[in-house]
């Protein structure tokens, strides 16, 4: 099951409390004060793993608590530090304090680590408080209590190039000709219920990856069909492909599905729909009537948009359109 959003508690460990003591040993008449401090509370520390792919775990354990600082005790011991936990979440995890909104860290290298929540501090034992003139002090500290957090946690897949388009539009058959991703490919509405991530290889071992998306209609900002739920997986991408359907089979006008499409893009972030994109017209083996193509083609020459014309089914501009996907993504940033 996918998931991609989470609410947690953290709790790091409290610190110990100080001790209050005296020595008391034979010979040694006002053996002074020796009461030790308390140890540290433990961490919560987060770590990026990029073997994880979805925050299912969290909600089945939705609480994470380090351990506390043990007390101080006499002839000035100081009490063991409390243990840290490392909590694994997947590359692209962002980190929100759910109180305030605002964002913690966002993961996007793997073994990135990130203290989410600091142990408090142990308090002092009356060993401490000793002066020339306060030589048998009565002063001891509590232990500070360590941090507590309630979190929100935002998966956002890290890919370079994102598929976006109507349902059906031919996204899931594209990413299976092109990578090794198998997703449910069917000629019905919503097939791609959560988002896909599939390898490219681009030749001369280089590579760069696709992230598949639920169909956008129009209204989905409204919650329409899937909503827009699914579109922060693609804020990171470099490039988006928009793939319309032109074959007759859809009923729908190219140009207006491309206009529809864009418009919920808009919906969703200005950034978003401002991406670098390319424009693919999809079912080319199924297209009768030439003039939906040419119109599509049109558009995105207005638009200052490449243009790519594929059939998943025959292979028609399947290479061609990865290799130009490669030159875009795999090319040094400025």
């Amino acid at each position: 099951m996918f998931i991609d959003e989470a609410r947690i508690l953290v709790r790091a460990g409290g610190g110990g409390n100080g001790c209050l003591a005296f020595r008391r040993e034979k010979y040694v008449p006002r053996g002074g004060p020796s009461g030790g401090d308390g140890g540290r509370g433990g961490d919560v520390i987060f770590v990026a793993d990029e073997h994880e792919n979805t925050l299912l775990k969290f909600r089945f354990n939705p609480e994470h608590k380090a351990e506390r600082g043990r007390h101080g005790e006499g002839s000035n011991k100081t009490g063991a530090d409390g243990r840290s936990i490392e909590v694994e979440v997947p590359m692209g995890t962002v980190v929100y304090d759910e109180a305030t909104g605002e964002r913690l860290h966002d993961f996007t290298t793997p073994g990135e680590r990130f203290t989410v929540a600091r142990g408090g501090r142990g308090g002092r034992g009356n060993a401490r408080f000793a002066t020339s003139t306060h030589q048998a002090p009565t002063e001891h500290e509590p232990g500070r209590p360590g941090e507590e957090k309630h979190l929100r946690l935002e998966l956002k897949l890290l890919a370079d190039v994102g598929l976006v388009g109507f349902p059906n539009a031919g996204k899931s058959t594209l990413i299976s000709r092109i990578s090794a991703a198998r997703p449910k490919i069917a000629d019905y509405p919503f097939t791609t219920l959560e988002p896909h991530l599939g390898v490219v290889a681009c030749g001369d071992f280089r590579s760069f990856v696709v992230a598949d998306i639920p169909g956008l209609i129009e209204g989905a900002h409204l919650g329409h069909g899937l909503g827009i739920q699914f579109l922060r997986h693609i804020e990171r991408t470099r490039l988006l492909a928009h793939l319309v359907d032109v074959s007759e089979a859809s009923g729908r006008d190219p140009v207006q599905d491309f206009e529809t499409v864009m418009r919920e893009l808009a919906s969703f972030s200005e950034e978003l729909a401002k991406k670098p994109m390319i424009v693919v017209a999809t079912k080319m083996d199924a297209a009768q009537d030439a003039a939906r193509p040419a119109a599509l083609r049109a558009l995105a020459a207005e638009r200052g948009l490449a243009y790519f014309e594929i059939s998943s089914v025959t292979g028609q501009g399947i290479g061609e359109l990865k290799y130009a996907m490669g030159e875009r993504v795999l090319a040094p940033v400025a």
